[in-house]
């Protein structure tokens, strides 16, 4: 709906704006680790490949935004029970600027939305690295909307669905597992699901294809370094001393596993 200025939406009384802010901004943050993806695995595969591998990440993007908002967001952290939530946020009705005290207190819930979608648009974007060079474009766009439907969606519901006075929390969160930046609805998941699909499209027909740009996967990795800060960082879902933690055990993380490659190559 059109604002005037005597109707312009307010923040609720229990938002913090500082929260917000960095929601915001890790929001940006992790939505970079997509294109950075593109660069990084466009910057590995042969030269014919390069625009087919950078679409495949960039798609995901599209489709999985239609997907998140249509019925996504609301099967995956609605409180419709253990295994899967319901529809009473289809079209993200409902999901306004108020926050929600079982998801978020402190921020809008239209912010956690968005925010909770750059973690699914990534996820099966990972999915595509192992795969590269031997999907078709197509076949790749239906695969991610069937598998963020059916497994993304389920998966993250398990373990990150808080539930509410009436309705149980997911699944796995029920039995006080704590995902704290995904490690299971997006790690775990978006590898064993590579795997998989590895496993299905076959191997490479060229064992070892020639790189086609390194300063492609250089810039692609400091990206995704990058936008680690907001991903990890913003899970606190608050600027906080949590924030502060993740953040700073992430850059460390990154830099040993980057001086640790460099020793042995």
């Amino acid at each position: 709906m059109p604002f005037t200025n005597n109707t312009l939406p307010a923040f609720s009384d229990t938002t913090i704006p500082g929260h917000s802010a960095w929601l915001l901004t890790s929001t940006a943050l992790v939505f970079m680790m997509t294109p950075g993806l593109a660069f990084f695995y466009g910057g590995l595969v042969s030269r014919k490949n390069v625009l087919n591998t950078i679409m495949l990440c960039l798609i995901c993007i599209s489709i999985i935004t239609l997907q998140w908002t249509i019925f996504g967001y609301s099967i995956t952290f609605s409180p419709g029970g253990k295994w899967l939530g319901d529809f009473r946020w289809a079209f993200l009705r409902g999901v306004n600027l108020n926050p929600n005290p079982f998801i978020a207190p402190h921020i809008p819930h239209n912010l956690f939305s968005v925010y909770q979608l750059m973690f699914a648009i990534v996820t099966p974007a990972l999915i595509s690295g192992a795969i590269v060079e031997r999907i078709k474009f197509s076949s790749f766009c239906i695969f991610i909307f069937v598998w963020a439907t059916l497994s993304y969606d389920t998966v993250a519901h398990f373990v990150w669905a808080p539930g509410d006075d009436v309705h149980p929390s997911g699944l796995i969160r029920g039995f006080g597992v704590l995902d704290f930046a995904g490690g299971l609805a997006v790690h775990t998941n978006a590898g064993f699901s590579a795997l998989m699909a590895a496993l299905i499209v076959g191997k490479h027909t060229v064992l070892h294809p020639p790189t086609h740009n390194v300063p492609h996967v250089i810039i692609g990795t400091a990206m995704l370094w990058f936008g680690w800060f907001g991903f990890n960082g913003g899970s606190a879902l608050a600027s906080d001393g949590l924030a502060v933690s993740a953040l700073t055990n992430t850059n460390i993380a990154a830099a040993s596993g980057f001086a640790t490659w460099l020793v042995i190559e």
